[in-house]
């Protein structure tokens, strides 16, 4: 990714703008390693997210919904106790560095301004935010380093904060590009390695394009020609003048399939044949938008892994107990062998006798063949034949056991990755403890102890409603989010004039596209598919296949799992996934 030090750079200057002179109304611990600062100015509020998170470190300007936990973390609270009510003086970056420090004017217990500041490290998983007081030293920080974790840099409550070590590198903003060039061209590596061993703040992706841009080859920095050399001190004098305007693009970059793959702040040339370029107005809409979708899945998982867990022992447990009965189902196989035995040793009663091992009989199946028939010779013929109808008589009754066993295992398997697929696409606490209920009501986990507590905890617990988006013609697009509310949404809360879309052969949620009487045009059932294919396992795919049909049509059978509907009379279309602007709680 490249959220590298230039990016940062522009980054800082455009929260300046924002945040500068705001002040901190609420702090909350979103994950592990976030943070969310609401703020407020005279004419605006907003909420600037900061993550030290290892796959996405960060800080921007943040639109999305982010649920707060019930009890916030030890680390929350001491930023409360220093921060809540503090102004934002000042956003500085160390040279072109991944590191921010925001100063905050706060007030002491004892009335006094003081000079507060935070420390945003965005180095992967090095990344860390530390709170510092007004002389530098640490009060804490949301991952503490100490000895056992690295023995060059300790990062402890009463500790001097020290900045990490840094490598030798040119820094545009207070050097020449033509220095910075001479530098690259003397180097034995790929231009690229060479330009990214130069440059402070380069990411490798930035660095790859800037070598593209002089030659089509990655050569040794020092076999370039004038032309090459020229080329290289042209782009790094336009890369300087970027710098030092501090305004440049926000570009996401798109793969074949639309998704997001990276992003910069320059536009990337050698992925122009392959990619597409969106462009964004402002920085922090551009990185709300390029991690929503990592992020959201990461929160989800975060507060449901210990459903995620139980979801997967479950679906491994029944595929198990398939994969037995099916073995078991291939043996009754031999039923009819154990039948045609017992009747053809009755039929042959008079010319058997008792004491041998083997009947030679004729099989009057197979054209007259003589047979060899394994006998007990301690037993009649009479009672060896009663012993083969006995064995058939419990081979066939075990299998219509085992095929009704092997199709209950298969919807409980099916069933159960519908489940993870509503955990996959859950985004709140609330939604999971819905699902977590869900698996309870059907035996599937044990009711928890805190929820047994409180005999009328279904009672209290207020359901939550569909999702709710607007079709192009303003109908209301409601959908599932899990399997309890699929079948409220289907076949209580919809009329039989609605239309139904599912994903075909997929988890996925109802979708209900309310017509309240009217007639939907194209547009608008286009819509509901595309929002359907999204809301599936299939979220991920180019396009997938969707079934609709009016709501009159769904069927649901007696005993059937939650969610599961049939339908015969029906229509598909292939459609592309599509992620919904907004929707109402």
């Amino acid at each position: 990714m490249a959220l590298d030090g230039i990016f940062l750079h522009d980054l800082s200057i455009e929260l300046a703008k924002k945040i500068i002179g705001s002040r901190v109304d609420r702090i909350n611990q979103t994950q592990k390693t976030e943070l969310i600062f609401s703020l407020r100015t005279r004419d605006d509020r907003f909420k600037l997210l900061v993550s030290a998170s290892s796959n996405s470190p960060r800080l921007n300007i943040t639109d999305e919904k982010i649920e707060n936990p019930p009890k916030p973390p030890m680390f929350c609270m001491l930023m409360r106790k220093h921060l809540q009510g503090a102004v934002i003086e000042e956003i500085n970056q160390v040279g072109l560095d991944r590191i921010l420090m925001i100063n905050f004017i706060a007030v002491s217990e004892l009335g006094e301004h003081v000079m507060k500041t935070l420390v945003v490290e965005i180095m992967a998983q090095y990344s860390n935010i530390i709170l510092l007081n007004g002389d530098g030293k640490i009060i804490d920080s949301i991952k503490r380093v100490d000895e056992t974790k690295s023995s060059v840099r300790q990062i402890l409550p009463g500790l001097k904060y020290e900045l990490p070590p840094r490598p030798d590198k040119i820094n545009l903003e207070n050097s020449t590009a033509e220095n910075a060039a001479d530098k690259i061209c003397i180097s034995q590596r790929p231009l690229s390695k060479a330009i990214l061993d130069t440059l402070e703040g380069v990411s490798p992706l930035v660095a790859r394009e800037i070598q593209s841009r002089c030659v089509p080859d990655d050569i040794s920095a020092s076999e370039l020609n004038v032309r090459e050399k020229e080329k290289l001190l042209f782009e790094l004098d336009i890369l300087k003048n970027n710098i030092k305007k501090g305004k440049s693009a926000s570009l996401m970059i798109l793969d074949e399939n639309g998704k997001p793959k990276d992003f910069s702040y320059m536009f990337i040339t050698m992925y122009a044949s392959v990619y597409k370029m969106k462009a964004y107005v402002d920085m922090s809409s551009l990185l709300d938008d390029f991690y929503s979708e990592r992020e959201r899945i990461s929160r989800t998982k975060a507060k449901a892994e210990d459903l995620f867990r139980t979801v997967d022992s479950l679906i491994e447990h029944y595929s198990r107990k398939l994969d037995y009965r099916l073995g078991d189902l291939e043996k009754c196989g031999e039923k009819d062998e154990k039948k045609k035995y017992a009747e053809l040793i009755n039929a042959n009663l008079y010319a058997l006798k008792k004491g041998t091992g083997v009947y030679k009989v004729e099989d009057w199946y197979d054209d007259g063949k003589i047979i060899e028939i394994p006998a007990r010779p301690d037993k009649t013929p009479a009672e060896n034949s009663r012993i083969y109808f006995k064995e058939y008589r419990k081979l066939k009754t075990a299998e219509m056991k085992l095929t009704e066993l092997i199709s209950s295992s298969k919807e409980d398997i099916e069933y159960l990755k519908t489940v993870k697929d509503e955990l996959m696409r859950s985004e709140t606490e609330a939604e999971i403890a819905e699902i977590r209920q869900e698996l309870t009501d059907g035996g599937y986990i044990k009711q928890s102890q805190k929820n047994g507590k409180n005999q009328n905890y279904k009672k209290s617990t207020k359901k939550l409603p569909p999702l709710k988006f607007k079709s192009p013609s303003g109908f209301d697009v409601l959908v599932g989010r899990n399997n309890i509310q699929n079948d409220r949404l289907s076949l209580k809360m919809s009329e039989k004039s609605d239309y139904w879309f599912h994903v075909q052969k997929a988890p996925g949620s109802h979708v209900i596209l309310s017509l309240n009487g009217n007639e939907p045009d194209e547009k608008d059932m286009e819509y509901a598919a595309r929002v359907a294919v999204y809301f599936s396992s299939e979220r991920e795919s180019p396009s997938a296949e969707v079934d609709y049909t009016k709501v009159k049509n769904l069927k649901k059978p007696n005993g059937a799992k939650p969610g599961f509907v049939i339908y015969h009379e029906y229509s598909s279309v292939l459609e592309k996934p599509l992620k919904p602007d907004d929707y109402d709680e």
